[in-house]
């Protein structure tokens, strides 16, 4: 006969405010039990039980869920109510949700549309890059999440995965999509790199050359499929530039001044952009992939993608939603960025800045491996604190030093914001950062002290993202926007007069 445990009064309001917190669902919940312990692991009805106090657990049970919060047992039975949680200086960050302004009346939509165009011009603004900061800013507000587009994705390739090149011709073929080998044609296909285009009904051209490179023809494939499916094929839909192309910059390009097609084309590449990485990384199978592998970057390889659609797709499917990813090419080209959790800049206007902080680790790549010499095998993780609005804050980025199929380096690095994370689980966030803050404080850089990396241990095991262990490997780094204003004791680099 099963014993059972003898609750306390507010077990299940405790484990329910936990999960929430958390961000699963009973589901997701039960399916993390099951990968700790399938004998004995919950099943959604049971967890719903326990959640309303219908039923008290065994101790087994109370052992896994215990285990997967980074709890002890006794903590679910000591009787003491769980405070609320108090909202994240990050989610009320005025980088994501925006500032009021006043009088309100100057910001209508048709002084704005009179406004803005005169005002990029006399700011040197191409249409282009001022078509990306909205996108950006209204990512951001959305928190990458597009339920329409992630619809419109799983119907399409019914959420399988991974996708061959053979089955995703197929899925081409069943929507109407044409896909046509063509001899590489620099004048057709972008000075002969491995790319295709979309001609307008519903025809894919597709270089020869893309057919040795999987990972990039599936995603231009599905790239263009989202576009016939989203847009009827229309044609409005500007050629991929997802490679560096010698002399031109990622994130800039263009003249000055606001076309009447920059936004549009834009949001196409967007929605098109989102609905490949929806369509080869379908959100349920990817998101119980990512907590099997614990988020490790290295599946990639699995699904026959790129790295970078597996780290934006990160961003999208989290329960977690403190997120940020950054794109960039040497010294410090800036051609994709999402900040789900707010993190200031060291880019100004999506272009690089004359004095970037050296110690971010998406500089320190560039700057080590853009010289031509052989790339790192793998990822790097780094813990970084800095001051934003006369506050430190804590973040874990993830990096990778990559080719493009241009050959030209890249830096690809998502991250988190570590405080929501601390909060969850009724732990003091901003406690742990100054302690962290103190100890890089002389330096610039030092070990986590050790109650911070038992802090960060236990939400690496709630939130399965391994690399956030991996990052206690090297000390933490005190990290600024710009080194001007570099907080260091030794700035990293000294004032200009």
């Amino acid at each position: 006969m099963e014993t059972q445990v003898r609750p306390g009064r507010l077990l299940g309001s405790k484990l329910r405010a936990l999960r929430k917190r958390n961000g699963l669902t009973l589901e997701e919940l039960s399916q993390r039990c099951a990968q700790r312990d399938p004998r004995h692991a919950p099943s959604v009805s049971y967890l719903s039980m326990l959640e309303t106090g219908k039923r008290a657990p065994s101790p087994e049970v109370l052992a896994i869920v215990a285990a997967e919060f980074g709890k002890p047992s006794a903590w679910f039975l000591d009787g003491a109510v769980e405070p609320a949680a108090e909202p994240s200086a990050t989610a009320d960050d005025a980088s994501i949700h925006g500032t009021p302004f006043e009088p309100a009346f100057l910001f209508q939509p048709a002084l704005l549309r009179a406004a803005l165009p005169e005002l990029l011009l006399q700011t040197g603004t191409s249409g282009r890059t001022f078509a990306q900061l909205l996108l950006r800013v209204w990512q951001e507000t959305q928190q990458n999440d597009f339920p329409d587009i992630e619809r419109a994705a799983e119907a399409a390739g019914n959420r399988e995965m991974p996708l061959s090149v053979d089955r995703l011709l197929e899925i081409c073929a069943r929507h109407g999509l044409e896909v046509r080998w063509l001899d590489d044609d620099r004048r057709r296909l972008d000075r002969g790199l491995a790319r295709a285009r979309f001609e307008a009904p519903g025809t894919v051209l597709v270089g020869r050359r893309l057919s040795s490179r999987e990972s990039r023809l599936k995603y231009e494939l599905a790239y263009f499929l989202g576009h016939k499916l989203l847009h009827g094929g229309d044609g409005a839909v500007a050629p991929i530039h997802g490679d560096r192309v010698d002399g031109e910059e990622p994130a800039a390009g263009g003249t000055p001044g606001l076309g009447p097609r920059d936004a549009l084309y834009a949001w196409r590449d967007f929605e098109c952009s989102f609905f490949a990485g929806a369509l080869l990384c379908p959100r349920a199978p990817f998101r119980q992939l990512l907590v099997r592998e614990l988020h490790r970057i290295a599946i990639h390889r699995r699904l026959g993608v790129g790295p970078a659609v597996v780290m934006r797709r990160m961003t999208a499917v989290s329960p977690y939603r403190h997120w940020h990813f950054f794109d960039a090419y040497p010294p410090g080209l800036l051609r994709t960025v999402y900040r789900g959790n707010g993190i200031p800049l060291p880019w100004g206007n999506l272009s690089l800045v004359p004095d970037p902080c050296p110690h971010w680790a998406v500089f320190r790549m560039l700057k080590e491996f853009s010289d031509g010499g052989p790339l790192p095998a793998k990822p790097f993780s780094q813990i970084s604190v800095m001051t934003d609005g006369g506050r430190p804050r804590l973040y874990c980025c993830h990096s990778l030093v990559t080719r493009d199929a241009a050959d030209a380096v890249r830096v690809l690095s998502v991250g988190i914001d570590l405080a929501p994370a601390f909060e969850a689980q009724g732990l003091d966030a901003q406690a742990i950062t100054e302690s962290v803050w103190t100890a890089c404080r002389a330096r610039g850089s030092a070990p986590m002290p050790a109650p911070a990396q038992e802090a960060l241990r236990t939400v690496a095991q709630v939130l399965r993202i391994g690399w956030l262990v991996d990052a206690l490997e090297s000390p933490a780094r005190i990290i600024c926007p710009r080194s001007q204003a570099c907080p260091r004791e030794r700035p990293c680099r000294p004032e200009r007069p």
